[in-house]
């Protein structure tokens, strides 16, 4: 069974595409993804469902919902084997199997893979990143509840996904690939308009490209918005790649 979480939740067997109806159900299968074989206790899932208002009867609906979670992906695959994928355990509850692939702990290993490696190795580097970009559909967990193991797992993957998106254009920019990756910066900086980083990438790939007055340009509407809607002047390093632009340093080449 494949479970995506890096954008809209989906669940998946053998190509079969298993719909789960309801943001408390796409909760509960999304908390037990995140950790696949350990156990989520009771607790914490009646706390990420119904926060600081749980109902009265709080452990019967969890039940009830567990109970409901493991008839959808029985009836809806076509597989009644799958009502064994969540186990129940003294602790709590654990999706459980040996074939179940999660797109999350993939794209973990694949950038922390690509994080260990030096510069020696940038072309395998960036081969690894690109693998993990594919993976990234969109906010991640972008249709389950707003728990606090929800919350603080999109925080902490939407940074993995800056992180490794920064370090995947540094090294294309290292390959000389300018060229190549000047739209996606284009979209990334549209996307992210408050990163300084991507702002000082873009600016980088536009000077290779002989557009020194975009990339002028580029800085100088990243200032007014940092001044306007922040109150904030640049950072020293996208302070610096404007320097470099204007007495055309041979550095930035």
């Amino acid at each position: 069974m494949e479970i995506k979480l890096l954008g809209p939740l989906e669940v998946r067997e053998e190509g079969v595409y298993v719909r789960i109806p309801g943001e408390k159900l796409r909760t509960v299968i999304a908390v037990l993804a995140l950790s696949p074989g350990r156990p989520v206790s009771r607790r914490d899932l009646i706390d990420e469902l119904w926060g600081e208002e749980p109902p009265r009867n709080a452990e019967n609906s969890l039940h009830g919902h567990i109970a409901r979670l493991r008839r959808v992906l029985a009836t809806r695959s076509g597989k009644p084997a799958l009502r064994k994928v969540i186990e129940t355990s003294p602790s709590g509850y654990a999706l459980i199997g040996s074939e179940i692939e999660v797109d999350v702990i993939r794209f973990e290993k694949i950038v922390r893979r690509a994080e260990s490696l030096d510069d020696g190795h940038l072309e395998e580097a960036a081969a690894l990143l690109t693998e993990a970009a594919k993976l990234w559909r969109g906010p991640a967990l972008m249709d389950t509840g707003q728990g606090d193991i929800c919350r603080m797992s999109y925080s902490r993957l939407q940074q993995l996904w800056l992180t490794a998106s920064e370090k995947l254009f540094d090294i294309r920019l290292q390959l000389n690939q300018h060229r190549l990756i000047l739209s996606e910066l284009e979209q990334m900086h549209a996307t992210y308009p408050y990163h300084e980083h991507f702002c000082a990438q873009l600016i980088t790939a536009l000077y290779r490209t002989g557009r020194q007055a975009d990339a002028l340009d580029t800085y100088n509407q990243m200032c007014e918005r940092l001044a306007h809607s922040l109150g904030l002047d640049p950072g020293r390093d996208l302070q610096e790649r404007f320097h470099g632009v204007l007495r055309q340093d041979p550095a930035l080449l």
